[in-house]
């Protein structure tokens, strides 16, 4: 337990249960915008999806994790056939 208290001292903290399943959901929702994106030869779906792919590695937060993700995932359907 030391350890856990050492790391958190140093600013290092485990991501909850709620922003490890939010990142393993959008993550999955970019990969397949990506890859529908990426078949139908669209930029924006594609684009989208990496976006919601590589995004919860620079967001810390679980409440903004999930407010990025659902707009990601909004310009994704809105843009789906252009």
């Amino acid at each position: 337990m030391d350890e856990l208290e050492t790391l958190e001292a140093m600013g290092l903290v485990l991501p909850t249960p709620a922003y490890i399943f939010g990142a393993l959901v959008f993550g999955i929702i970019g990969y397949v915008a990506w890859r529908y994106g990426r078949k139908k030869q669209r930029n924006y779906p594609k684009w989208l999806g990496v976006a919601l792919m590589l995004y919860p590695y620079a967001v810390s937060s679980t409440w903004l994790l999930y407010v990025v993700g659902v707009l990601l995932c909004g310009a994704c359907y809105y843009f789906r056939d252009r």
